[in-house]
């Protein structure tokens, strides 16, 4: 048993696919938690079968859900981002440890795991929208190379894996080069982290399957619904990977079939971007324990339930 104080958090992370979901809702139920969401986009309501919420999975028995956090808190067409997501995150998991309940962290926006779990104070560096008008008319290439020319020190965890985000990690580093970071009051987090692998054809055929069902649970009416509410195309691309397409097939730009091809490569692309980000995050010294996302759900909780008990956390509800 270590010595070490015992985690308050445990995080559920992995691919698009990857079954995260499941897991963190059978821990919940075994270990009498909570779930927060650490999902960019869920946050929005009307967003549901683009994002993958899976709510139905959230209800255990009939009648009984396992509580979860920072879902549907936005109208779609708002903006949201890691700052705000931390101050949010940080109302939520206080209240829920308040109340004697244990927390899980669950999800795919690896920036928002990596922000919290680091204690990164940078999200609070505001945006600067005249600088992003300039920076929108460069290409990443030359977006990149402006970034590598400025002190290593001011772009030391910068993310340039897509142009948005490399946008936003020059905004970052000039704004360091004449202003102190911003305060973030975060509460003390002592994680461990589980990731859910797959390899990368079972992912694909994964990412296949999940598209389907979700073209045939209405995702194209969910985005004309969107529009109907008010949400402009140009928001619903902002918000990528299935609105992207979508708009663009409501605008008549793609058919059907280039819908369907487009989104399976773009979510494939999407999910190797995720894998990338999370070993990046071992890389900056966040241990994840890796789970094999094949293996039958009762074999993976047995294997988070070792790990947890091996980190002091004892499992019988609180």
């Amino acid at each position: 048993m270590s010595e070490a104080p015992a985690p308050n958090l445990i995080v559920v992370l992995g691919p698009t696919a990857s079954g995260k979901t499941r897991l963190a809702v059978r821990l919940a139920q075994l270990t009498g938690a909570e779930i927060i969401s650490a999902d960019s986009r869920q946050v929005f309501k009307g967003m549901d079968i683009g994002t993958g919420k899976d709510l139905a999975e959230y209800e255990v028995t009939r009648g009984t859900r396992i509580p979860v956090h920072l879902i549907d808190i936005l109208p779609a067409g708002e903006n949201y981002d890691v700052s705000r997501y931390m101050t949010d995150f940080t109302r939520v998991f206080c209240d829920i440890t308040a109340r004697g309940k244990r927390v899980i962290l669950c999800g795919g926006t690896g920036l928002y795991i990596h922000a919290l779990l680091k204690g990164y104070r940078d999200p609070g560096i505001p945006v600067d929208e005249d600088l992003r008008a300039m920076f929108e008319k460069l290409p990443l290439s030359e977006l990149q190379e402006r970034l590598a020319q400025l002190p290593h020190a001011l772009r030391l965890h910068a993310d340039t894996s897509t142009r948005k985000r490399t946008i936003r990690a020059l905004e970052k580093a000039l704004y360091l080069q004449s202003n102190d970071l911003p305060p973030i009051d975060l509460p003390e987090l002592r994680a461990i982290v589980f990731g859910l692998a797959l390899e990368r054809d079972v992912r694909w055929q994964r990412i296949e399957n999940r598209l389907n069902e979700r073209l045939e649970a209405g995702l194209i009416a969910e985005a004309i619904q969107l529009t109907k509410a008010g949400v402009d195309p140009e928001k619903l691309r902002h918000y990528g990977l299935e609105y992207k397409y979508l708009a663009d097939f409501l605008d008549g730009v793609i058919d059907m079939a280039g819908l369907r091809e487009g989104l399976n490569f773009a979510i494939r692309q999407f999910a190797k971007r995720q894998m990338t980000f999370f070993r990046k995050m071992e890389k900056d010294g966040i241990t994840i324990n890796w789970i094999d996302a094949t293996l039958d759900i009762q074999t993976q909780l047995s294997l988070v339930s070792r790990a947890l008990l091996t980190a002091g956390l004892q499992l019988t509800t609180p």
